[in-house]
């Protein structure tokens, strides 16, 4: 059987199209993005007429990929962008009248307990341990003993939303980036977590993978290489915080469709590895889209 599953997102709205088999196995076939950007459309609280517009026009896009390739089913999640408005509502009737697509909005907790299961079923991940989704404009946090959930939340900000907000330029200044460690520190007091340490992080999400692309560029490692000591990734925070002509080469040369986004990301995921003493983080192959095909499309338990 087969499907494709978008995650509509505060930065990028992300096509997969999977293949499942009974056995509760899967098979990624084909991934698309799209720079959508949702995000900048909002202001005070409301997506604006062009921001779902460009939602409609991204959906319509991924439904005819996939009625050419014979796909007929299409799942569509949103997550901050979409969560965090006060129009929800309307934005929805809108993309189902232009599109006929329907949009489940995702609470925080339920994108918490998708991106765990995406980033640790079927071993994809220690027994034990921190997940951590840093996304555009939501940040989820799970720890977890023995695979089952020991505590979560979701806080809301991300490295597009901290970059629209705290950012004038390309590079947050450093009284800027001062801003943002206060606003990500606050947060991370305010979750309550403070007696959770996980020696091991799990990544998911845009940030987490550019730091780990960075961070294998930089130390020669295999490109392919996914476990990343936390003190690699402080390294490259501090050395991309110069903002100079060299970090702007770097980021160009890897992950150039993050150019404005990484700093501000990799704040918060220093932020997270210092407040729960990690020390290594491994780079999943596999967040919240994953997760949904199992829980929503393959119906496997959560804490199965």
């Amino acid at each position: 059987m087969k499907c494709g599953i978008v995650d509509v997102g505060s930065n990028t709205m992300r096509l997969s199209i999977y293949h499942w088999e009974d056995d509760r196995q899967f098979k990624l076939l084909m991934h698309k993005k799209e720079m959508a950007g949702l995000a900048s459309y909002i202001q005070d609280g409301v997506l604006s007429d062009s921001g779902i517009l460009v939602a409609c026009r991204v959906l319509a896009g991924f439904k005819a990929l996939l009625d050419n390739l014979d796909v007929d089913r299409m799942y569509v999640f949103g997550t901050a962008p979409l969560r965090n408005i006060v129009n929800t509502e309307d934005a929805l009737e809108t993309i189902r009248a232009i599109t006929g697509v329907e949009v489940e909005v995702l609470t925080g907790a339920q994108e918490a307990d998708f991106s765990f299961l995406g980033a640790t079923y079927g071993g994809g991940a220690p027994g034990s341990g921190l997940v951590a989704d840093i996304g555009g404009g939501s940040t989820e946090l799970v720890a977890y003993t023995d695979r089952r959930i020991t505590s979560k939340c979701s806080l809301p900000m991300g490295s597009l939303s901290l970059y629209a907000k705290y950012v004038e330029g390309l590079f947050p200044t450093k009284k800027e980036r001062g801003i943002i460690r206060q606003q990500v520190e606050t947060e991370l007091e305010r979750a309550k977590t403070a007696d959770v340490f996980c020696a091991h992080l799990t990544g998911v999400g845009g940030t987490i993978r550019a730091a780990g692309k960075l961070c294998n560029q930089i130390s020669g490692a295999d490109p392919d290489n996914r476990i990343i000591p936390a003190e690699e990734i402080r390294s490259l925070y501090k050395d991309l915080k110069k903002g100079d002509q060299a970090t702007l080469r770097q980021i160009l040369r890897v992950v150039p469709d993050r150019i404005h986004t990484v700093l501000p990301g990799l704040a918060i995921l220093n932020a997270i590895l210092k407040y729960y003493q990690v020390e290594t983080v491994s780079v999943s192959a596999c967040g919240a889209r994953e997760g949904y095909l199992l829980r929503r499309v393959m119906e496997v338990d959560i804490y199965g």
